[in-house]
Order: C-alpha cells, then structure tokens, then sequence
C-alpha cells in the first residue's frame, strides 16, 4: 500500500499564492507518474499537472503561466507553485501517483479563492 500525504492548502485571497506538498510513503514498483488533479461538486476531476519518472511535465492550459509543478530528486515528494490565483481556482486537490502495479490517490486538500 501507498499512502500519499498532502499539506499547503487553505484560503488564499485573489492575486496570492499558495503552496502544495505531497509524500508518499509505502511500497512503490516503479513510479511512473506524480502529480495533482482538482475537483468541484458537480464536474468531473481535472487534471491540474503531472510530472513524469522522465521529468516530461504536463500542464493544464488553464494553470499554464501560473502554476509549477516539481519534485525532489528522490522522487517521492512533489510540489506544486500556484501563483496569481484566481476564484476559478477554488476547488479539492488530490495528490495522484502511478506505479506498474495500481494508481493512489491522496485524501485531497480543499483550496480556497476569495475575490
């Protein structure tokens, strides 16, 4: 079992910025995929950026510019930057990682804009 461990959300004022870690601990087969995905009651869960075991980097196009998604060299914490938030930005992130054997998903952290 995997346990992904998420800090850094909160409430954020329009313009500001914040934060997000993720660990993750537990028995890893290959790690193939880090990164953050968001959700509002009501729509399907998003992809906000992943980072790949190759350091590829993908990006929403609605985070690009803003947001910046990054790991430590031991592969088993990631981060994402996200500046000039915005109200739209208001969502439940969740921490995901791939391996070979199954994806993991974090508890989620609610991140909150306010205009």
């Amino acid at each position: 079992q995997v346990q992904l461990v998420e800090s850094g959300g909160g409430l954020v004022q329009a313009g500001g910025s914040l934060r997000l870690s993720c660990a993750a601990s537990g028995t890893i087969f290959r790690l193939n995929v880090m990164g953050w995905y968001r959700q509002v009651p009501g729509k399907q869960r998003e992809l906000v950026a992943t980072i790949t075991r190759g350091t590829r980097i993908n990006y929403a196009d609605s985070v690009k510019g803003r947001f910046t998604i990054s790991r430590d060299s031991a592969e088993n914490t990631v981060y994402l930057q996200m500046n000039s938030l915005k109200p739209e930005d208001t969502a439940v992130y969740y921490c995901y990682l791939d391996d070979d054997f199954r994806n993991y998903w974090g508890q989620g952290t609610q991140v909150t804009v306010s205009s």
